[in-house]
């Protein structure tokens, strides 16, 4: 289910930018992750503008005639809203 899974994230993720939004990380989670369940097999980091261009997104009328597609090779979805931490700088201060 991979290759799926990876087929109809190339696709959607395409959209995000037509809504404002940029993928700004997208990766596979290593064996031996600490994970209470399964771990996702995919996490991706996605800053949107606002909550309305995460609406738009995720109710983007291509994106859900994909439904049959990603349900095929997706189990579940988490999503989870953050704010940005600062980082100390690389010559130690913060």
């Amino acid at each position: 289910m991979a290759a799926a899974l990876s087929a109809y994230e190339d696709k959607v993720l395409r959209l995000i930018a037509e809504h404002g939004g940029r993928v700004l990380q997208r990766g596979t989670v290593l064996p031996g992750s600490q994970y209470e369940d399964e771990p996702p097999a995919e996490v991706q980091f996605l800053e949107m503008p606002s909550e309305a261009s995460l609406d738009a997104y995720m109710n983007d009328p291509r994106r859900l005639a994909m439904a049959a597609e990603r349900d095929a090779a997706i189990a579940r979805t988490d999503l989870f809203r953050i704010q940005r931490s600062s980082l100390p700088d690389r010559a130690g201060g913060t």
